[in-house]
């Protein structure tokens, strides 16, 4: 996990097209809701005398993954904006408004789908945050950085196990609104920079970096203090 880095204030201004742009494509996804719901073609399986919460099979196992990534990035901008850091200016306040209401929709509109196509759903999760000092600039942009970028390669490398168009397109939406924060968190970093997208995370041939869901799990594990299991795709 990333504690803290080295950050500019020199040209972290946002102008008002790059505040537009972060805002396209949020309020779609609830219209996008209503091909998922009520779609029940996937099973839950706890293991055997465990009280710990699986997060099932199939494409339903798929969205409570996600669904677990974005309550932790729902939880992580809610208190970033219900306490800003000192100092911080209008438009990085900005920023981080749109953000959390962006992680908001995605987590709640999880929950509906997942409502909507099982009996099971991924309980709200806790979690922790050691290392992050939520007064510290360096230290939420830093945490902030890691969030978006973990959560982009987590949608690119989970969207070949969704079998459910569906599911997919929906997926592909949620993942274009993360790369705009990432986009976005890292410009404030290094502003006019090309870190907006950074080698390490686009590859030669242009494309986003992708992680399996083991992976992901083992970064964003660190931040999750409720256990659960998944058995697909090597995790658990």
């Amino acid at each position: 996990m990333e504690k803290t880095i080295n950050v500019s204030n020199k040209g972290a201004t946002l102008d008002t097209s790059r505040r537009n742009f972060l805002k396209l494509g949020g309020v779609g996804l609830i219209v996008a809701g209503l091909a998922v719901a009520g779609c029940r073609d996937d099973h839950y399986d706890f293991p055997p005398d465990s009280d710990v919460f699986d997060l099932g099979t199939g494409d339903v196992g798929i969205l409570n993954y996600a669904y677990a990534l974005e309550q932790l990035e729902a939880d992580f901008y809610t208190k970033v904006v219900n306490n800003f850091y000192s100092g911080i200016s209008a438009d990085e306040k900005q920023l981080f408004t749109d953000i959390y209401h962006h992680e908001v929709v995605h987590r709640d509109f999880f929950k509906a789908a997942l409502t909507g196509a099982s009996s099971h759903v991924l309980p709200t999760l806790q979690f922790k945050y050691d290392g992050v000092d939520f007064n510290n600039r360096n230290s939420i942009l830093a945490t902030a950085k890691a969030l978006e970028d973990t959560g982009v390669a987590a949608y690119n490398g989970a969207g070949k196990y969704i079998s459910n168009l569906d599911y997919l397109v929906i997926a592909g939406k949620i993942v274009s609104v993360e790369a705009r924060h990432a986009s976005a968190i890292r410009n404030v970093i290094n502003p006019g920079t090309a870190s907006f997208s950074g080698d390490d995370v686009v590859d030669v041939n242009g494309l986003d970096v992708a992680k399996e869901p083991k992976e992901i799990v083992g970064i964003a594990g660190g931040f999750i203090k409720t256990p659960f299991t998944w058995k697909e795709q090597g995790i658990g």
